[in-house]
This record gives structure tokens, sequence and C-alpha cells, in this order.
């Protein structure tokens, strides 16, 4: 198998960002949802409710900055909030973090573009938030993700989805970080160490998948699909699954192309 794609989301719930090779943190993919933007209450924000997060484009400069930019809007450098920056209690699903919030100008330019008071912010504190000890070994650290600092996708299991599409949908749709091929359809289900170039990884949860599946991420436009489609064969308990979710075993680099093994079978 091959490390196909690979991808980052700097700010939480905007537009991917495609990479070539990218260092493995504890945490994650290095850049990847460092950022999160929150409403005037401090709760995290995403294209379950605001769908046209998606045009948002932040592009990484060295060291967690970031570059913004959105149709209609002029582009702006985000700094990475230094030492003075306020510090804002924020809350992901059941999780309080502390962290620094970017400067006013960007933070009107956000509000501006989502048309409601809002903030970006930064986790400065790589071990301020933990992934469920239930699935992931105690201690995992993880960034602003919704569960586990990675996620795994292949092209077979998208492929064997689009043939019950009517219209097929790309990758993009499930937000992964990587995308593996060479393998046969939901053929992840059954791993549970696998091994990316040089670094292992345990397959710790199958993902389950949620409305923004349905919001087209280059046009921000909302349908029925796939979630229709997927609940019909990948639903279990009540939820639908579609991927993988991956805990580093060691930091390092990998890149597109690189050898995917499986080193063990769930």
């Amino acid at each position: 198998m091959i490390l196909e794609e690979l991808y980052i989301y700097p700010i939480k719930s905007t537009h991917r960002v495609t990479q070539i090779r990218a260092e493995v943190k504890p945490w994650g993919l290095a850049g990847d949802r460092r950022w999160m933007i929150v409403d005037d209450e401090a709760n995290f924000l995403t294209q379950r409710t605001i769908p046209h997060m998606s045009l948002i484009q932040a592009v990484p400069q060295p060291g967690e900055k970031v570059m913004l930019s959105a149709f209609g809007q002029e582009s702006i450098f985000v700094d990475v909030p230094g030492e003075t920056a306020p510090i804002l209690q924020v809350s992901i699903w059941r999780d309080s973090v502390i962290a620094r919030v970017a400067s006013d100008q960007v933070n009107v330019w956000l509000s501006t573009f989502l048309e409601r008071t809002v903030r970006l912010v930064h986790m400065y504190d790589t071990n301020s938030r933990l992934a469920d000890p239930a699935y992931a070994k105690p201690g995992t650290t993880v960034s602003f993700v919704d569960g586990y600092p990675l996620l795994c996708t292949t092209k077979a299991s998208l492929l064997a989805l689009n043939r019950k599409l009517s219209t097929p949908i790309p990758m993009g749709r499930f937000r992964p970080n990587v995308v593996v091929s060479g393998d046969r359809p939901f053929g992840e289900d059954t791993w549970k160490r696998i091994r990316i170039g040089d670094i292992v990884f345990s397959v710790v949860k199958p993902c389950t998948r949620c409305a923004i599946t349905t919001v087209d991420q280059d046009t921000a436009l909302r349908g029925k699909e796939p979630l229709r489609t997927l609940s019909s064969f990948r639903k279990r308990d009540g939820k639908v699954y579609f991927g993988e979710n991956l805990v580093p075993e060691s930091t390092g680099v990998i890149q597109r192309g690189d050898c995917v093994e499986v080193l063990e079978f769930d």
C-alpha cells in the first residue's frame, strides 16, 4: 500500500492544505489544527453550523503562523500570539483548553467573513488536551481535532462508496490527514497497527461521521450525501463510520509515496 495524499488543516474546520511531507508530532501532524475559531462564549465553531468556514484558506507559514484568505477579503497575516496576548478558556466538545487569542485585526477579519462575532485562538501548550483514554493510550495529547491525532482514509473505500452514489464525491469531504491506496474497500476496518514510512501508528477507533461530510468543501453548499448512502451500509449502533483514527507511536517525517504496511490486524 502507498501513502497517496497528505493534508493538514491549520485552523479547525477551514479548508484543507495539501502537503508533500509532514512532521509527525505526538499530538498529530505539525501545523494541524493548532488554531480554532470560537464564538462570543468561547465555544468552538465548525462547518456543522457554519458551512462557509470551508471557504477560508489558511496557508501555513513558519512557526505555526498562517496567511488567511477568503473571497471578497484582503489576505491577512496571522502571527502566533505572544506571552502578553489575552488568554481565553475555550470549550471543544467536553474539553476545556487554555488558549491565546489572535490580534484584534484578525478577529475582525474573521467576524466580517463569518457574519458573527468570533475570535481565533491558538493552542500554545502542546500538553493541554488529551485524547479519550477509552481508546487511546492514557496521556495521548491532541490539538483542536475532534478526537484523535490523525485521520486515515483509503481510496478503495471512497471508490466503493462512490459506486453507490449518483454523483461521486471527492475525498476532501472526509477531511483526512492521510489517504492510503492499495487495499481492498474498508480493509482499514481490520487494521490494529500500521507503519507509514518509518513511523508506526496505532489504529485506535473507527471515525464516526457527521454533517460536515455533506458540505462541498469548495462551494460550502450542503446536501444529503454521503451520509444518507453511508448510513445504508456503514451504520452501527446508530453511528455512521468512514475512516480510522490513528495515534503515532513515535515521531518523525512521513511523505507522499511512503510505503504503508499493516503490522497487526484486529
